[in-house]
């Protein structure tokens, strides 16, 4: 077993090593807009969004300077077909696996199962470690809503890294 990560000194090394000033981090001061669930889980469409700078073989890569776009990948992406660059993490077993920060197919395990009703047919990913909480707020969140609202999903998964 690896010995935990101090995420924190980790952090601030990176952005000096890439030249960036001191990272800055966010105090969210409101109540976050979190919701209970109006119906079961059974019978919920779930959508799922990872911070792992996951992308599919023909996309483009994320790129390291603040990017914060995103990428739409079918939920039924073949596990061989997907791809991971991030400069924040160590990339070995994402890469091995991408279902440790990408989990389609636990997700979708669940929807055979009987416990979610099912994936929804579009993921959503993008690259953590954006600089901007600003254009986090005002460009990439609302676009991340905006398509999931499109796709009628009744719960996100938010898979961090």
């Amino acid at each position: 077993m690896s010995e935990p990560i101090d995420y924190i000194e980790r952090t601030r090394a990176q952005y000096d090593a890439l030249g960036y000033p001191p990272y800055r981090w966010v105090e969210n001061i409101q109540q976050p807009p979190f919701v209970p669930l109006k119906k079961p889980l059974a019978t919920s469409r779930v959508g799922l969004v990872c911070s792992g700078g996951i992308y599919r073989a023909g996309q483009t890569a994320f790129h390291f300077k603040d990017d914060y776009s995103y990428r739409i990948i079918p939920a039924d992406t073949p596990k061989d077909d997907l791809r991971v660059t991030h400069f924040a993490y160590d990339l070995t077993d994402a890469r091995q696996d991408p279902n440790v920060v990408y989990p389609a197919e636990q997700l979708r395990g669940l929807a055979e199962a009987g416990v979610i009703e099912e994936l929804s047919r579009n993921t959503y990913t993008f690259m953590g470690g954006i600089y901007s909480s600003r254009k986090v707020r005002d460009g990439l969140a609302p676009a991340l809503v905006e398509a999931f609202v499109r796709d009628e999903v009744d719960v996100v998964v938010l898979v961090p890294v």
